[in-house]
């Protein structure tokens, strides 16, 4: 979901054992949860660790403890024992609602493929934002969202928090509001201090100072970094990629348009270098919607959508189950990447009910390539596509944002173009995210699965099989699933199904216009 990518050998061997590196294995991280009324949770409520170290010595395996998620979830270490094995001994315990170990979650990063070269000199794409306008010709994916701008463009009372690597304020399509823009304070919940590249742990700055990882850092044995990547990377940018989709300025004569370009964005970093764990995730999404996170100060300003850019592989979680209920039942909207695995199952955290998962899609309305795909989709939206193979060629069909210039620390604030691209479901959720935003800015009232309601019933059907002439090759999507002898092969282009691709391609209009007639 990002122009650079995660080496597949690397991500595959991440997601199968669930862990980053190899110290995992003797350094156990599990997320606790405390069950009401428990001994052990009053005595936590007197001191962090106090809870924590008792049950250490019930179970005589010395633990301490990490970052508070909530008042009674908490992350605990230990030595000498895997992540799953300490959480499968702690949820046997009559004090324990659930345990299960804080995993890694990425950037959902794009395809590596040739066309993903970054350095090439270029510029483009001249289709422009061909993803906003009304669908023409081939392009049937778009989400015609003139036709949503005509009913409203937006509300600043409407909050969407972008949960991801931080945000770069300086860029001129987005700033704070204080100056223009549409960026409110946000914060920085990454709570290792050297994953989040800022010299400190939580703290009240958002700004993203980059995530790039150097070879001595994954070669450093005993590192918080070892093994985390096969080789160096560049920093990412990604939330802000994500947030210029959002609500990047619009009608200033410069640069592009976001969806919503009158709601404001709260930018929440949970992410630094080699992704980020759940326990700082599962934190950044309770305090974007207002609930309480121990040591935090109460967010100010509440979101009504929150967007999920990232994600792994693995079914939904007790705890990642426990934080979509409460944040949904406050009213909170949650918008996920599907992922992009290459038409495999949809991964953590758009797999759990109650989260709008979202698969991408070609300009012709086909799933692309890279998306995950599955019965937990809600909707699909653009995803970027090149279309193209040749070597060295622009890509015709990329979703063109926000970014910056630098390769490691932050440079000039920049825009994505046909060499340096953004492609991937990280950028199809933020256009359904957006569009969420457009709905409720006309009727507050409506819950989050009123709102993923109105979303499918008004989506576009999807093509059906042998109507476009340049996909003519393409099969119809299928269920992911496992094979007897070994994982089952990839689905690339595909036309997609209810059961696949969700309940058709997101129109923006279609959906404003039954908002504003239900009202």
């Amino acid at each position: 979901m990002v122009s650079v990518a995660r080496p597949a050998c690397l991500t595959a061997l991440l997601l199968a054992q669930g862990f980053a590196s190899a110290a995992d294995v003797d350094a156990a991280r599990v997320i606790v949860k405390f069950r009401a009324g428990s001994a052990l949770a009053s005595a936590r409520s007197q001191a962090l660790s106090t809870g924590v170290q008792a049950l250490g010595a019930r179970l005589g395996l010395p633990m301490s403890s990490g970052a508070a998620v909530s008042d009674r979830i908490q992350v605990v270490f230990a030595s000498g024992v895997t992540s799953a094995e300490l959480a499968r001994r702690l949820a046997q315990q009559s004090d324990v609602e659930y345990a299960v170990p804080d995993e890694r979650r990425w950037i959902v990063r794009g395809p590596n493929d040739p066309l993903y070269a970054e350095g090439v000199p270029g510029s483009g794409p001249a289709v422009g934002q061909w993803y906003l306008r009304a669908p023409s010709g081939d392009v049937r994916s778009s989400l015609d969202i003139e036709a949503a701008w005509a009913l409203t463009t937006g509300s600043p009372d409407v909050v969407v928090a972008v949960v991801d690597t931080g945000v770069r304020y300086d860029h001129p399509d987005l700033l704070e509001v204080a100056v223009g823009g549409n960026l409110l304070p946000g914060y920085d919940m990454v709570s290792d201090a050297a994953k989040a590249n800022d010299d400190d742990g939580r703290d009240g700055d958002a700004s993203d100072p980059g995530d790039w990882v150097t070879q001595a850092e994954i070669a450093q044995r005993g590192g918080e970094l070892f093994r985390c990547a096969d080789s160096p990377e560049q920093s990412s940018w990604h939330g802000t990629q994500v947030s210029g989709l959002i609500a990047a300025v619009t009608h200033n004569g410069i640069g592009m348009a976001g969806v919503a370009p009158g709601v404001r964005v709260l930018p929440v970093r949970v992410l630094g270098k080699c992704g980020g764990r759940d326990s700082d995730i599962l934190a950044g999404m309770r305090w974007a919607a207002g609930l309480s996170v121990p040591g935090v100060p109460a967010n100010p300003y509440p979101a009504r959508v929150i967007n999920l850019s990232l994600g792994s592989d693995g079914p939904c979680s007790a705890a990642y189950r426990d934080a979509v209920d409460q944040i949904t039942a406050a009213g909170t909207v949650i918008v996920a990447a599907a992922g992009n695995t290459s038409g495999h199952a949809v991964g953590t955290p758009a797999s759990c009910p109650g989260v709008i998962a979202v698969a991408g899609l070609r300009q012709v309305g086909t799933k692309v390539g890279f998306s995950s795909l599955g019965a937990e989709v809600a909707v699909s939206a653009p995803g970027g596509n090149c279309v193209n193979t040749a070597p060295d060629a622009p890509c015709l069909f990329p979703i063109l944002t926000t970014t910056n210039s630098g390769t490691t620390v932050p440079a000039a604030p920049a825009y994505t173009d046909s060499f340096h691209i953004s492609v991937g479901t990280s950028f199809a959720s933020p256009l359904v995210a957006g569009v969420a935003a457009l709905a409720l800015s006309l009727d507050r009232t409506r819950t989050p699965a009123q709102v993923k309601e109105l979303l499918q019933s008004t989506a576009r059907p999807f093509p059906t099989q042998g109507s476009i002439a340049s996909s003519s090759t393409a099969q119809e999507c299928t269920p992911p699933q496992a094979t007897l002898v070994g994982p089952r092969a990839d689905q690339l282009e595909c036309y997609c199904t209810a059961t696949t691709c969700g309940a058709g391609m997101l129109d923006a209009g279609a959906a404003l216009a039954a908002a504003a007639r239900s009202r």
